[in-house]
């Protein structure tokens, strides 16, 4: 069985949440495809925050398996239309939903995945109303194949779909434990930002996700934080409203 949340933990500040995880987050560390211990890593700390009474979406990328832009970059002898390449990256986003609904319901968490792309053979479509029922229910809900266009990241994706579905909050997961003024691999002296505006995001430049995406939170005064998915109890901190990573606001 898997542990329960530590008391301090069990109490959640967020109803409803809308995670946006990065497919490398399923990947093994320096490699690509889907590794199975991270996945079920994954799993388990969903789980968690489900017991946490949490009505939970997740919003899935496909780095760990291909990226749309890597056509674009360099020579591309095969002529690869970027459209074409988009969705492609969008088809990885729906095998890495199907590879954590797996391991979820493995560990007795009821899970859904719908896609933006039509694939009735092994998810259901992404419909706004049949997501919230199912968030209701407290089913995990996987949101997979992006928007369903091209030239449209997964970070506009996770905005749009906490926008639709009414998320208190969204939860940007990363490999770094919130928002620098400047690269903090390149940058020593690096100073992280425990809180920001949209204002001075967008005043700073400072990079947090797409302008897209950044603008569907701004209008709609949708929180987000920045934090490092790998930190111990991250997750589960964060939903609890512990102070974590960067949250970006309108004050």
């Amino acid at each position: 069985m898997t542990a329960s949340p530590p008391p301090d933990l069990l109490k959640p500040a967020f109803q409803r949440v809308l995670l946006k995880l990065s497919g490398e987050a399923f990947g093994p560390p320096g490699k690509n495809g889907i590794g199975l211990p991270e996945t079920l890593d994954i799993a388990l700390t969903l789980k968690r925050v489900v017991q946490m009474g949490v009505e939970l979406a997740i919003v899935v990328g496909g780095g760990n398996l291909l990226r749309g832009a890597q056509f674009a970059i360099g020579h591309n002898p095969n002529k690869i239309h970027a459209a074409t390449a988009d969705t492609m990256g969008m088809m990885a986003t729906i095998m890495n939903g199907l590879a954590l609904q797996d391991t979820l319901e493995g560990l007795d968490v009821e899970t859904r995945l719908m896609s933006a792309i039509p694939m009735d053979k092994v998810c259901e479509p992404y419909i706004r109303r049949r997501a919230i029922r199912h968030l209701e229910k407290k089913r995990v809900v996987i949101l997979a194949g992006g928007t369903g266009n091209p030239h449209v990241t997964t970070d506009t994706a996770a905005a749009l779909r906490g926008r639709e579905l009414g998320a208190d909050i969204l939860l940007k997961a990363t490999k770094v434990d919130g928002v620098y003024d400047s690269d903090p691999d390149k940058n020593p002296h690096a100073t992280r930002y425990d809180r920001l505006t949209y204002r001075k995001v967008i005043a700073d430049r400072l990079k947090v996700m797409d302008l897209g995406a950044f603008e569907h939170c701004q209008e709609c005064h949708l929180p987000i934080l920045v934090f490092d998915f790998k930190a111990d109890r991250a997750l589960e901190r964060a939903v609890a409203g512990h102070t974590i990573g960067t949250m970006i606001s309108a004050e």
